[in-house]
């Protein structure tokens, strides 16, 4: 079991100070806009993950009349306290600890304090580009195999190498072959294990997403998850030398696991163009909730639950069968936000949920 217990907020965001104590399995969080909710979501991801959910930018998250931001959560993990302090002093380092050790390397905390988090322009992830789908799919499978992460780091780094020799080749008017034989050797094998890692997991994942998204639907619609990678086809290696008079004028890596994709159809059409809305959110539920119930199989326990704004996203009939589950059927803790009291109150009663009210 997995639950967080209390947390104190201090510069974080629209926060000066602010310490909340969570003693229900279920919380809703109240407010107007405004008020920090999605703020207190994303200070709760923060400590899971030691960045934030919403900005690659740690100066975007420091209060703007201050210096830095300090966040300071208990969790319990399978009965053991998990206290995390995050430090942010402005231009050093960040500082984090997990139960007042400093870790040498923040990488090393992702997946120990497992959660999913579902907000409002997520559904970019259905409708906008390649880079969200990869995005979601990195978030589900760097919590479950610190490998992962570390060759998807290492991949990134020797892309970029890679891609800045490219630029330099063509300022210079000459190529250094060998050079570029060495980059290439050091991009082929995390390229390899990220795409055996993200074929297993996918494999995983497509029967979850598509009971998921029938459950939430509450219909029988075929929809369809499909991974695609130009290494399905074609070992990396030959890969980048076929693509090199491409590479080479684009001054970028055109082809890679960089460019993998995750496609979705519905009943045997391209989902984004035909669904309707409500179709589209209960796709995006159904990933988030896959992703959810991945974790759970792996870890053995619940991870925290994350929903920012759901009311807004689904019909009633949609939105009772996702409460239904989440809070009734499911074990792990759950956190919704909304902008009405009376809303949240109002589901909690309906389905009986013992829940606990915060209100901003």
């Amino acid at each position: 079991m997995l639950s967080l217990q209390k947390i104190a907020i201090t510069h974080f965001k629209n926060y000066d100070f602010s310490s909340f104590v969570f003693s229900k399995k279920v919380v809703g969080i109240s407010g107007l806009n405004g008020k920090g909710k999605t703020n207190l979501l994303d200070a709760i991801y923060y400590c899971c993950f030691t960045k934030s959910y919403f900005t690659n930018t740690d100066a975007l998250n420091v209060n703007f009349t201050k210096d830095g931001f300090r966040l300071e959560a208990l969790f319990e993990k399978n009965e053991e306290p998990q206290k995390i302090i995050c430090i942010n002093r402005g231009s050093s380092k960040k500082e984090f600890y997990v139960n007042d050790v400093p870790l040498d390397k923040l990488a090393r905390h992702v997946g120990s304090l497992p959660a999913v988090i579902i907000a409002p322009d997520d559904i970019e992830i259905i409708i906008g580009n390649s880079e969200g789908r990869r995005r979601y799919l990195d978030t589900v499978i760097c919590q479950l195999d610190n490998d992962y992460l570390q060759q998807l780091m290492i991949y990134n780094k020797v892309m970029l190498q890679r891609n800045s020799l490219l630029k330099q080749f063509a300022e210079q008017g000459k190529i250094d072959i060998p050079l570029l034989q060495i980059i290439d050797a050091q991009l082929t094998v995390p390229a390899n294990i990220i795409f055996k890692k993200r074929t297993t997991y996918c494999t995983q994942l497509m029967p979850m997403v598509e009971e998921f998204y029938n459950s939430i639907a509450n219909n029988d619609e075929a929809v369809k998850f499909v991974y695609k990678s130009h290494l399905q086809n074609e070992h990396f290696a030959s890969l980048l030398t076929r693509t090199y008079e491409r590479d080479r004028l684009l001054q970028r890596t055109s082809a890679g696991i960089h460019k993998d994709e995750i496609s979705f159809e519905l009943n045997g059409q391209p989902f984004k163009t035909i669904a309707s809305q409500g179709q589209r959110k209960s796709l995006l539920f159904a990933l988030k909730l896959a992703q959810y119930q991945l974790l759970k199989k792996y870890k053995s326990y619940s991870p925290i639950l994350l929903l920012d704004d759901v009311f807004e996203k689904l019909d009633e009939k949609r939105m009772t069968r996702l409460l239904q589950w989440v809070c009734k059927e499911n074990d792990g803790q759950v956190f919704i936000t909304d902008t009405h009291k009376q809303r949240l109150e109002d589901a909690f009663e309906k389905l009986k949920i013992d829940g606990q009210m915060v209100e901003l």
